[in-house]
Parts: C-alpha cells; sequence; structure tokens
C-alpha cells in the first residue's frame, strides 16, 4: 500500500473513533488570545493531574502554545458546535463570537463549556509533524448540567441519550 493511500486509512479510522471535542486557548507574546479546535487530547496523570493534546506545526500560533508557558483546554458541552466550527476554521478574531473572560492564571476561559483545565506548560514532545504538549492542571471547573460533545465519523453533536440499563443480576 502506498504512503497516501495509508495516511488516508489511517484518517479513515481515526475520524470514526469516537473522541471528545476541545478548545485549547492560550495568549501570544503581546497578549492577544489564540485559541483551536482539538480533539488529540487524553489523561496522562492523577498525581500530579497532567494531561496532554498536541498540535500541528504548520498552526500559525503555535508558540503561544509551545512557549507560552500555560493554556486552557475546553471540553465542549454538545450545545457549542458552532463554537467549535469556529475554532477550527481560520476566522481572525475567533474571540469576538463568544463569550469569554482572562482568568487569574492569565489564560482565555470561554464561557459555557463542559469542563475547563487550566494549566501551566509541564512537557513538551516532539512527535512527527506535531508537538505533543504535557500540562500540569492548575485550576478546573465543570458544568454538571451539561454533556461533552462528541466527534464521531467527521461529525460534532451530543453524547447520545443513554442506551443501557444496569443489570441487577451482575
Amino acid at each position: 500500500m502506498k504512503k497516501e493511500e495509508q495516511q488516508n486509512l489511517f484518517k479513515e479510522i481515526m475520524g470514526n473513533y469516537p473522541t471528545g471535542v476541545t478548545v485549547v486557548t492560550a495568549v501570544t507574546e503581546d497578549g492577544t488570545p489564540v485559541g483551536l479546535t482539538v480533539n488529540s487530547f487524553a489523561s496522562v496523570s492523577l498525581d500530579p493531574m497532567l494531561l496532554l493534546w498536541s498540535i500541528d506545526h504548520r498552526v500559525s500560533s503555535i508558540k503561544a502554545f509551545t512557549e507560552g508557558g500555560k493554556f486552557a483546554v475546553h471540553v465542549l458541552a454538545g450545545d457549542q458546535k458552532e463554537l467549535c466550527n469556529t475554532f477550527a476554521s481560520r476566522v481572525e478574531d475567533r474571540f469576538s463570537t463568544c463569550e469569554w473572560e482572562m482568568s487569574d492564571n492569565g489564560v482565555p476561559i470561554i464561557e459555557d463549556a463542559f469542563g475547563v483545565f487550566e494549566c501551566k506548560t509541564f512537557q513538551t514532545i516532539e512527535a512527527g509533524d506535531h508537538t505533543i504538549i504535557i500540562g500540569e492542571v492548575v485550576d478546573l471547573q465543570v458544568e454538571k448540567n451539561k454533556d461533552p460533545m462528541l466527534y464521531h465519523r467527521r461529525v460534532f453533536g451530543s453524547v447520545p441519550p443513554v442506551f443501557y440499563q444496569q443489570d441487577d443480576k451482575a
């Protein structure tokens, strides 16, 4: 199989793997807020609380994330599809389309996300055409009355209703 065919198959398989959706935010050296939609996100450790995500080397704001020292990961709520699309687009001022504020830790926090992790950079690792960024969680919040967004088959949406019941015989 040719490399291009393998890459297309890789994208197809990964696009069919259900995952959550996040928007990661930071500030540039001059204090301008930046953010992007990310689905390459995972927990790493509980003690200390660490998480990771990755960023493509071609992203114009990469230095804000790899050299800024801090960032916030917003686990999007199921009803934030428009926000997800905006932060995945090439819109210049993405923050003009949403409500947000600067946190006490100096990172932009977008309102109404399911959950938010404010992090300081713990480690960065070069990996192919991406950089893996590991963050240590310094603050977090959750909206317990919301459900997180899912990404599956290149479609964003809400968590489906529960389709199983606990078996009392187990």
